[in-house]
């Protein structure tokens, strides 16, 4: 495959995806009966929501994002849908069985949202063996590769770092989207394996760094840490509070206005979405900051994993809060 002359090749990997099945209801009360007011189910999986958002991004004549990951090809349908739905190139692995469902219980009175995920497919070697391959054959010189959520049973926990190391040698920008032993793996490898981006909160960043913050000055010395070892950006999401980005350049604290809405599942990957698009643009800091800012903001106002067109994502960047912040240490 060659890069194509308007824009780099993306390719987002979900090694354990899943049919997010969303039920709202009116009030959750542990220990008791509920009727669902509504049900849907939706492909799901962190990756598979990268690339539902960087498709209704990417204008007309770019080169499609490319997905690829691993699915049980017993209920490939929802996804294959999807994939079709956004014009986005279906390559994942099919494997025996079911992709897992995660549950998701929307409380309508709090709209807390309180999350079941169940155990993936276990993938013989076989199976990840042909993901390497779809992997590779997939990944150019300057292409951008998103490793986005947990592993599938029975992959150890360095299984991230083997594919880094390989993508990172052909020349790919990868970033990365784990949490606990995975991303701690990911990042104990030396500079040639490690990715160009994570995208951790706060608690993940805790975890990962075994220390727990006394304050923001704290948590952007030890995301400067991670950086000094080779990673270009570590931006933590905070959730209403927005989004830390810190580089070795510099240190920006991000924040979006407050947005009325009643599902914030997926803003998260909506932000990994923006960082996306602003380093295929090879964007300054601050418009990194704003335009992934910006995605978070306009998906919270659609269901499911989708943007509103490029010009409202685009009318929400001026409305984004950007400080540069003056760490030392």
């Amino acid at each position: 495959m060659t890069a194509p002359a308007n824009g780099p090749a993306i390719v987002t990997v979900t090694l354990n995806p899943a049919i997010d099945h969303t039920i709202r209801l009116a009030e959750l009360v542990p220990g008791t009966v509920h009727r669902a007011r509504s049900s849907v189910r939706q492909a799901g999986g962190k990756g598979v929501n990268v690339a539902g958002c960087l498709s209704d991004w990417r204008r007309a004549g770019e080169a499609p994002i490319v997905a690829t990951g691993l699915l049980g090809g017993s209920n490939a349908a929802t996804f294959e849908e999807f994939l079709a739905s956004k014009s986005i190139v279906d390559r994942f692995v099919r494997i025996p069985g079911h992709t897992r469902n995660n549950i998701k219980l929307l409380d309508e009175s709090t709209l807390d949202t309180t999350d079941i995920n169940l155990p993936g497919l276990t993938p013989l070697p076989v199976h990840m063996a042909q993901l390497r391959a779809v992997v590779a054959s997939e990944t150019v010189p300057g292409g951008i590769v998103v490793l986005s959520g947990s592993l599938p049973p029975g992959v150890p926990s360095d299984g991230y770092v083997e594919m880094l190391a390989s993508l990172k040698k052909a020349g790919a920008r990868v970033i990365l989207d784990t949490a606990g032993p995975p991303l701690r793996e990911a990042l104990a490898g030396p500079a040639e394996t490690l990715p160009w981006a994570i995208k951790p909160n706060q608690e993940e960043l805790e975890e990962v760094s075994g220390e727990s913050f006394s304050d923001i000055n704290h948590m952007i010395r030890a995301a400067r840490a991670i950086c000094r070892r080779g990673v270009g950006l570590v931006v933590i999401s905070r959730g209403a509070e927005g989004a830390l980005y810190v580089s070795e350049r510099a240190v920006l604290l991000g924040v979006a206005p407050v947005i009325a809405v009643d599902v914030t599942v997926g803003a998260g990957d909506a932000l990994v979405a923006g960082l996306v698009a602003a380093l295929a643009e090879d964007a300054e800091p601050e418009h990194v900051a704003r335009l992934s800012l910006a995605f978070a903001a306009a998906k919270l106002e659609q269901h499911g994993p989708n943007l509103p067109n490029r010009e409202a994502v685009l009318d929400r960047m001026d409305l984004m809060k950007i400080e540069r912040l003056d760490v030392k240490g």
